[in-house]
């Protein structure tokens, strides 16, 4: 995910960015962990400088919460921020996939075709972590569908501040199913031409989250700041 943006090369802190972007939206730090610079410095064998850098990304990002003279800790989900970010890619992602039924670049369809047949593999597997990483091809194919490809950075921003809740909320077979359900839709509505079944899809595959944060809330309210 050096990634949020297109580089020419990859830095000492855009490793250490993607290997702690991953593993906070997929839930291997958890809301709360403590995370020290030294520590991650001493296990990537870098100087504190390029995991600072990582830090500041990551804090931009509200994954990380980075406190004068206090221990940094993994942000703590907040329902303010999941729904600002939600407002946010909804907008960004509706115009996306209006563009695409309209005028979608045909040279991507094989790659979509393909992640879906992948998708379908994954569920078929139960495999969690694999589905959400095609998932999240899937959006990332559909803004170069539409020649928007800058417009997957807004996306991506956004969106992690939901995947850690995605990554519990995607604990059955039928969960994948779903989504999956929604992106073959999706892709048949665009080959279509069909902006109108586009925009009802992705209005409906991005509303389920909306159940999703509250029975979060619930049942792991410790994991939320407010």
């Amino acid at each position: 995910m050096a990634a949020l943006g297109t580089l020419e090369r990859t830095t000492s802190s855009d490793v250490v960015f993607d290997a702690l972007f991953g593993q906070i939206t997929r839930l291997e730090l958890l809301p709360g962990t403590k995370i020290s610079e030294s520590d991650v410095a001493k296990t990537f064998g870098y100087s504190r400088q390029p995991v600072r850098e990582a830090f500041t990304r990551l804090a931009n990002l509200n994954l990380l919460l980075v406190r004068p003279q206090r221990a940094t800790v993994v942000r703590p989900f907040s329902r303010r921020l999941i729904a600002n970010a939600r407002f946010v890619r909804t907008a960004v992602e509706l115009e996306v996939i209006r563009s695409a039924a309209h005028s979608r670049d045909i040279s991507i369809d094989a790659d979509l075709k393909a992640n879906l047949r992948a998708q379908s593999d994954a569920v078929d597997a139960g495999d969690v972590a694999l589905f959400h990483e095609l998932d999240y091809e899937f959006h990332r194919l559909l803004c170069a569908s539409a020649k928007q490809s800058f417009a997957f950075e807004i996306i991506a921003e956004n969106k992690a501040q939901v995947d850690r809740l995605c990554m519990l909320a995607l604990t059955s077979k039928e969960a994948m199913i779903i989504l999956y359900r929604d992106h073959e839709e999706m892709l048949e509505a665009l080959i279509a031409g069909n902006a109108s079944a586009a925009d009802r899809v992705l209005r409906a595959h991005l509303d389920r989250l909306t159940p999703t944060v509250e029975a979060i809330y619930t049942t792991h309210n410790a994991y939320f700041d407010e």
